[in-house]
């Protein structure tokens, strides 16, 4: 079937005259992308879909940015819309985009057809609810003049509806204060402490919990009557319907989520535990590696993910400011970065910890300081999930399981805040003048290099599909494929990454081989797909290209240096452990340091002189 052919023309125009459900899973094409300003650092873009009859500006949500940021949707892809809500704001038609399919047969086309903009003044099918004139605090539709309200919007597309008697459903990223009559379905993914005050103006109390459905997260707070009446009625983990809070900017002093705006229960606020307790998500986490931690701000509030190497004795501490006693209890995690980094629970997470060594553990919102080198905090409306079912957990659990639980870590707490990472970075010229591997023992580095060439041949092998298990598989038979480790037999294999990659810097070049993580960073994709797209592409040139376009780019890799025998001959292997990009932010930063200190040491010679 053709692109155009496969189109779902007149989709644009019968969604908000017949309303969305009447349109299921169009296919449009992608005609623009353009990043938009944020207000929080967060990355929002705003793309241009065509039906080919007519186009409209649209706005993905935030979970879903990662297929702009791996290159899977570009100008002039092909998708599907699998859920999206249409919004009409000042006569301004708008899709906003919450999940979709790239379709990668069609690859990247012209312009199909000869689209006009959706006519403003088409009858649109709405309902007596009006819409909210931002998405997340970002002026997506404008700033509002002279008070004036939303106009009222078309029926918002839902995955389910909301029970009788409550407003339409609303995902969470779409409120704001300009929005009325809605209904969330969110999970309650952290519950506070019922936590009580008094000063001059009274006394009182209030709890707050964190609520998240596929769009996004809000904190919800409860003050004194509030409290006493909903308190009971949330359990973490659950799915409720929610409706008749106020929104109101949010405080940031006293909350982690990323979110510009924060819900307080009132007397007619509505809580009704649902029925159904699916297509919520559970936890959303947007982790830093501990190998990172030097690059990020003090004070900062992030996630992070890491096996329990150490855990402390709890010990009980005194407040300089409200004289209060606290207990506290210091834990050491470590990851595949080689770093080590020390986290310290509080309060009765302190008291009650009983979490096993060697277990994995995701924490949501810890406090990043620089006393004495990077730390870690969790705070109070923080969490953590214990051995969670997420694949970086299993990955971090296979790799300390396979090597991690006997290797050497950096800690933070040997260097200090004020330390550059650039400092710690090596070139080619002094890995082989230091004979960095040589000695026998393993050997860590930072090298900040271009990628000249990723070899085609073999850069994937046939792993066992069981979970944990990373053995090759051999091929007994066709559709058969056998894990002797396991004593499984499986349909198919799962591929993985054994990349050989020629690095360069400015002081010469070097061979680096890696597996299945820093194969996904550098070509953006997992190996089955590029082994798909080799086996079904005949003359190869999709893949060829997803080749070439590897190359050139630069990435920091964390390195392990170790001599290797191969045909009787003794050589030093370079295995990357991770990747990330270059922080331009961070590297101008330094750069200004060593200015500086250049700069010193010119002044105090001239002195001297």
């Amino acid at each position: 079937m053709s692109a155009e052919s496969a189109i779902t023309r007149g989709a644009l125009r019968s969604i908000f005259v017949d309303g969305p459900d009447q349109v299921e899973n169009p296919i449009l094409q992608c005609v623009q992308i353009k990043a938009m300003d944020s207000k929080n650092g967060e990355e929002r873009y705003r793309v241009v879909l065509s039906d080919m009859d007519n186009f409209i500006q649209s706005m993905l949500a935030q979970q879903i940015n990662s297929i702009i940021a791996s290159g899977s949707l570009k100008k002039g892809s092909v998708i599907r819309l699998k859920q999206f809500n249409p919004q009409v704001i000042k006569d301004r038609k708008i899709l906003v985009v919450l999940d979709l399919d790239v379709l990668e047969q069609y690859g990247e086309l012209d312009k199909l057809g000869q689209p006009k903009p959706l006519d403003a003044t088409v009858d649109v099918k709405r309902e007596e609810k009006p819409q909210p004139a931002e998405i997340a605090g970002n002026n997506f539709y404008g700033n509002r003049s002279n008070g004036q309200l939303p106009t009222p919007a078309a029926t918002v597309r839902t995955q389910s509806t909301a029970p009788s008697g409550l407003a339409t459903l609303y995902p969470i990223e779409a409120l704001s204060p300009y929005a009325h009559k809605w209904t969330i379905k969110a999970r309650c993914t952290y519950k506070s402490d019922v936590k009580t005050w008094h000063n001059k103006n009274g006394e009182g109390k209030l709890f707050s919990v964190n609520l998240l459905d596929e769009s996004g997260e809000i904190r919800a707070t409860g003050f004194k009557d509030q409290c006493d009446q909903l308190y009971d009625v949330f359990e973490k983990g659950q799915v409720y319907y929610i409706s008749n809070c106020s929104v109101k900017l949010a405080k940031k002093q006293f909350s982690n989520v990323n979110n510009d705006y924060e819900l307080t229960f009132q007397n007619d606020s509505v809580v009704e535990k649902a029925e159904d307790q699916v297509n919520v998500p559970d936890v959303r986490y947007n982790f830093t590696s501990i190998g990172n931690l030097q690059s990020v701000e003090p004070n900062t509030t992030i996630d992070t993910i890491g096996v329990l190497k150490e855990v402390g004795e709890s010990n009980e501490i005194i407040s300089k400011t409200s004289s209060k006693p606290f207990t506290k209890r210091e834990l050491t995690l470590v990851d595949d970065t080689m770093h080590s980094v020390r986290l310290t629970v509080w309060g009765k997470t302190a008291e009650s910890f009983d979490v096993p060594p060697n277990s994995v553990i995701a924490f949501k919102g810890v406090k990043v300081s620089d006393f004495g080198g990077r730390s870690l905090s969790l705070l109070s409306s923080g969490t953590m999930n214990v051995d969670p079912d997420i694949d970086e957990a299993h990955k971090l659990k296979g790799w300390y399981d396979a090597s991690g639980n006997s290797d050497n870590f950096i800690t933070h707490q040997q260097s200090t805040g004020t330390v550059s990472r650039r400092q710690e970075y090596k070139t080619i010229a002094q890995i082989n003048d230091e004979r960095i591997g040589m000695s026998g023992d393993a050997e860590y580095f930072t090298l900040k290099a271009t990628i000249m060439y990723v070899k085609h041949e073999t850069f994937a092998y046939p792993a066992c599909a069981s979970q944990g298990c990373n053995k090759k598989v051999v091929e007994t038979e066709p559709g058969q494929w056998r894990c002797e480790k396991c004593d499984l037999t499986h349909p198919r294999p799962e591929w993985r990454y054994i990349m050989n990659i020629n690095v360069s810097d400015h002081t010469g070049q070097m061979w680096l081989s890696g597996f299945d993580e820093s194969g996904r960073d550098i070509m953006g994709m997992s190996a089955n797909e590029l082994v798909e797209m080799k086996e079904n592409d005949e003359t190869t040139t999709r893949a060829d290209k997803t080749f070439a376009d590897a190359t050139c780019k630069t990435w920091v890799f964390r390195c392990r240096a170790k001599l290797d025998t191969f045909q009787d001959q003794e050589r030093v292997r370079y295995q990357v452990l991770s990747t990330r990009p270059v922080d331009f932010k961070s590297e101008c930063a330094s750069l200004i340091e060593t200015l500086k200190k250049y700069e010193i040491a010119e002044s105090s010679s001239m002195f001297v002189h």
